[in-house]
């Protein structure tokens, strides 16, 4: 059998086999898969039905104990009905008539939730009954709660559970009372439902799952769950299809590739016996594009380039040279320092041919720090980035003295802290101002010999050229106009980082200004909604600071305002923000704190301006003591308020009857107004969140909410709510009075401490 024979048969062998067991797998797969899926739905769905059914029996329950615990029955029905607890409320005597009913019950048959074993039949409502007993025990008679079992409730069991819901009337034969499946699969669906038994599951003629969820104990209404076949329609007829195209390709393809293999191979053998030999002139025919074709073309591409390789890399150089200068201007247009001297460090090594090197920049005026690195893995075994004291080792006596360095290094001339290496280069940078002699764009430009320490930026640093050799002349002046490039990439980020944080702070106290304050506020808002958090905004006001700038000039007035702000920020977290609005007025923005918190911050606040004067130049000259008072009003987000400009305005509400009390003193913002709400029992047990944060929303406790229990009186404020809507003086003391609840409180040291 010839080799182009033995090429084909392998090919069908190996290629048809898997194609034909394959298709067979995934069919049968697919065929598994979705059954099984679908019967997981069904089983999930019918556990939701149940919970759904049992959830409404308790909430029938519940409103008919409510009833039957009150005087008022007819009272408390009509309640329970407009709350939505139940569709109608029976209460009946012992002898079973009607005493009471509420109007537009719903039609029967009701049938009652603790029937132990439901009989057949239809459902128009589900009903929960309890007795109904005098002070002594004795039976009265019976309160009855029901809700209707229309389309509606179908509807929303379908909704809950994600699958088709149907809802049998109980008759033999197998009728629908409501169903949300469509009129198409309907017959088909009740069809297979009457041949079920149990909870199994079975499919339709229509490609669709259907298992029956009741009755049951617990669940009286019989109902049935079907869901739709994920599988393809016609995936059979693809298989055979597939499988079929398959071997007549297979056949093609095999005699095709055995044809056009084997009369290359020779001719590629007999090219390798000529280049072994020395003849780098040789070439291979490239008769296909396929393996074999690719391998001559990379065989004659091999041949042609070995020869001129020396010649193309320093071409590569040069032209790499060539576009520095266009690469100067790009990297000096961006702010991203990590991405500048990630580009600058990754073009140098290529122009260069170095494994391994770092860019570090000086900080502090004492070490140098590795702010980008390639290839120091295996060279160097400190911890974190790579950093260098100043005056220290090869990169640290290069930043001290400013002159560059290269050579080879000696197994006990490196400093411990840093990179091993046999060869090395090392180039500083220095701010632009402070650099003689560079010509923009020039790649051989000379660099003044020395440059004082305290203006070199960093350093370049390159380790170990490819093929052992050292660094020469030429990668020098490569590396210095990359240096050129990252001092100017340097210089520019810190600029431009100095005129943002000027143009964010207010210049006399040094705290955020107005517009920062705006940017902040929507931040915390935007990150306490998605989270659950509260933020509390304290607006601060200098009580009577006209009478400070009348008496005492205003001089005097910015060193009360500056004191004012130190003060401030001793008192508040590392994470609060404060900002000077304008004028004698401030805001303190307190994340992650609720009314309670941000009233202890308050009064310490107060406590901080209050207790010890200013000490100030007059006019005269003379040093004077001036006492200084602050008003403060506070508003909590979500309590308050829904977006920021809306709780900043609260707390200057807060601010402005501060200021009409007494001043010297904080006021809670009054709470806004909401809608009726349905009061909802809290169990004496209930904890806190884990993480001990105030939440708001249901997770979380709501300011001055009355306790829970049979002594709250629903419509009558406990102590806690009118506390909270009073917004009593805070002077020194904490507790109800500040119409707050618990939350974390600030720590005592802070910015200016």
């Amino acid at each position: 059998m010839t080799l182009r024979g033995r090429l084909t048969a392998a090919f069908l062998a190996v290629a048809f086999g898997p194609v034909l067991l394959g298709a067979v797998f995934v069919a049968a797969t697919v065929a598994a898969v979705d059954r099984s899926r679908a019967t997981e739905r069904l089983a999930v769905a019918a556990t939701a039905v149940r919970t759904s059914v049992d959830a409404l029996c308790q909430q029938l329950r519940a409103a008919a104990d409510a009833v039957a615990v009150t005087a008022d029955h007819a009272g408390t029905a009509a309640q329970v009905v407009s709350r939505g607890l139940a569709s109608a409320v029976l209460v009946t005597d012992v002898a079973g008539r009607v005493s009471y009913a509420t109007p537009d019950p719903p039609p029967a048959p009701w049938r009652d939730c603790a029937a132990p074993e439901p009989p057949g039949g239809a459902v128009s409502a589900l009903v929960v009954r309890v007795q109904l007993r005098d002070a002594a025990g004795s039976a009265l008679g019976t309160v009855a709660a029901a809700q209707p079992v229309d389309p509606a409730f179908v509807g929303r069991l379908a909704a809950v559970t994600g699958v088709a819901v149907t809802l049998l009337d109980g008759a033999a034969p197998v009728q629908v009372a409501h169903t949300t499946e469509s009129g198409n699969g309907r017959d088909a669906v009740l069809a297979a439902a009457a041949s079920l038994r149990g909870e199994r599951v079975t499919g339709t003629t229509d490609g669709r799952y259907v298992r029956r969820a009741g009755p049951t104990a617990g669940q009286p209404l019989p109902l049935v769950l079907s869901v739709p076949s994920d599988q393809p329609p016609g995936l059979h007829a693809v298989l055979v299809a597939v499988v079929l195209l398959a071997a007549l390709l297979g056949v093609a393809v095999a005699w095709r590739l055995a044809r056009v293999t084997t009369r290359p191979l020779v001719e590629l053998a007999g090219a390798a016996d000529r280049v072994a030999t020395g003849d780098l002139t040789t070439r291979v025919p490239v008769r296909s594009n396929d393996e074999i074709g690719r391998l001559a073309v990379a065989f004659n591409r091999m041949t042609r380039e070995t020869g001129g390789y020396l010649t193309a890399l320093a071409s590569s150089r040069d032209q790499l040279r060539g576009h520095l200068a266009v690469l100067g201007d790009t990297l000096a247009s961006t702010h991203d320092l990590p991405r500048i001297l990630w580009v600058i460090l990754h073009s140098a090594l290529a122009a260069t041919g170095a494994r391994a090197g770092a860019v570090l920049l000086t900080e502090q005026g004492e070490q140098l720090v590795a702010r980008c690195s390639v290839g120091l893995d295996d060279r160097w075994v400190g911890t974190g980035p790579l950093r260098v004291p100043l005056g220290s080792g090869v990169v640290g006596a290069v930043a001290a003295t400013g002159q560059p360095r290269r050579g080879r290094a000696e197994p006990t001339g490196v400093a411990s802290d840093e990179p091993r290496c046999r060869t090395y280069i090392a180039v500083p940078f220095a701010a632009p101002d402070a650099t003689a002699g560079d010509v923009p764009g020039a790649a051989s430009a000379a660099v003044a010999p020395s440059r004082p320490a305290e203006v070199v930026l960093g350093v370049l640093a390159l380790y170990d050229r490819l093929g052992g050799e050292e660094f020469d002349d030429d990668d020098l002046a490569t590396l210095r106009t990359f240096a050129r490039h990252a001092a100017v990439a340097v210089d520019n980020v810190r600029v431009h980082e100095e005129a943002q944080r000027l143009s964010l702070t207010d210049p006399l106290t040094g705290l955020w200004n107005y517009r920062y304050l705006r940017e902040s506020l929507r931040r915390e808002v935007e990150r306490a909604s998605r989270f659950g958090r509260m933020v509390s905004v304290l607006a601060l006001d200098l009580d009577r600071f006209k009478r400070v700038n009348d008496t005492y000039g205003h001089a005097a007035g910015d060193t009360v305002l500056a004191e004012f702000a130190r003060r401030v920020r001793g008192e508040i977290r590392e994470v609060d923000l404060a900002f000077r609005r304008g004028g004698e007025e401030f805001v303190v923005l307190l994340p992650e704190t609720d009314a309670h918190g941000a009233t202890i911050v308050a009064e310490r606040l107060g406590a901080a301006v209050r207790d010890s004067p200013v000490t100030v130049v007059g006019h005269a000259g003379v040093r004077e003591l001036v006492p200084v008072t602050v008003s403060i009003g506070i508003a909590v987000f979500p309590d308050h308020a829904d977006t920021g400009p809306q709780v900043l305005a609260a707390a200057d509400e807060a601010l402005y009857a501060a200021k009409t009390a007494s001043r010297d003193t904080w006021r809670l913002a009054a709470p806004r107004e909401t809608s009726p709400t349905r009061e909802v029992p809290v169990p004496p047990a209930a904890r806190s969140p884990a993480d001990g944060l105030p939440r708001a929303g249901p997770d979380g406790p709501a300011v001055g909410a009355p306790p829970a229990g049979p002594e709250a009186t629903p419509g009558v404020p406990t102590t806690g709510e009118a506390a909270a809507g009073s917004g009593t003086i805070g002077t020194g003391r904490t507790g109800p009075a500040g119409g707050a609840s618990s939350g974390p409180h600030p720590p005592r040291h802070g910015h200016g401490r």
